[in-house]
């Protein structure tokens, strides 16, 4: 059975370079036979923060919120694409996340960073890890990080050059860590109720 993959993305910028990258991990999670869907933050546009999913009376959440909360309780894991904005997280992302608690618990999650320099976004990476951790998710040690973006990668999402072939190859070890821990998790899972 194919694993249920969520893929977030949160940049709201109308020239938004990270769909590239996003476009690269969904075509190539679904060439290893994973079912893996977009969450966009620009498309879903969630408000600021005001009140969590868990707030609301039962029932009452609005309509977006309850579609996600599903998609992320049914997911096996999660990879989110960010960028670097000034050293830490895209907002929007980070806004869409902190919607949730509860429904994030007890499934892997990985990091792909990306940005315009050389540095591929791994300070939003790394803030992202500790992020994710707390928000009760297994963050895998395996990382990508691309940059610059536009020299690695088409408008198609198709690798570009020495950074693109650099990307494709470093790729299925990235995915079969998330594959091992997303299995461990389900086994796990079948196995043992979790503790709360």
């Amino acid at each position: 059975m194919a694993n249920r993959i969520l893929v977030f993305y949160g940049s709201y910028r109308s020239d938004r370079a990270g769909i590239r990258l996003v476009k690269f991990v969904l075509d190539r999670l679904g060439r290893r036979g994973d079912h893996a869907e977009l969450i966009d933050a620009k498309a879903i546009d969630l408000p600021i923060l005001d009140r969590m999913y868990k707030e609301y009376p039962k029932g009452q959440a609005p309509v977006a919120l309850e579609t996600l909360a599903g998609k992320i309780r049914e997911a096996d894991g999660f990879v989110f694409v960010t960028g670097e904005y000034n050293w830490g997280v895209q907002p929007g992302l980070k806004n869409l996340t902190d919607h949730f608690l509860e429904e994030w618990f007890w499934r892997p999650a990985a990091i792909v960073s990306y940005s315009a320099g050389r540095l591929s976004g791994v300070r939003a990476a790394t803030a992202w890890h500790g992020t994710l951790s707390e928000m009760g998710m297994v963050v895998i040690s395996s990382t990508i990080a691309v940059g610059p973006i536009g020299q690695t990668l088409t408008a198609d999402g198709e690798p570009t050059g020495a950074p693109g072939q650099a990307l494709e190859q470093a790729f299925p070890r990235f995915a079969d860590d998330l594959s091992w821990w997303v299995e461990a998790a389900q086994a796990q899972r079948m196995r043992k109720a979790p503790p709360y």
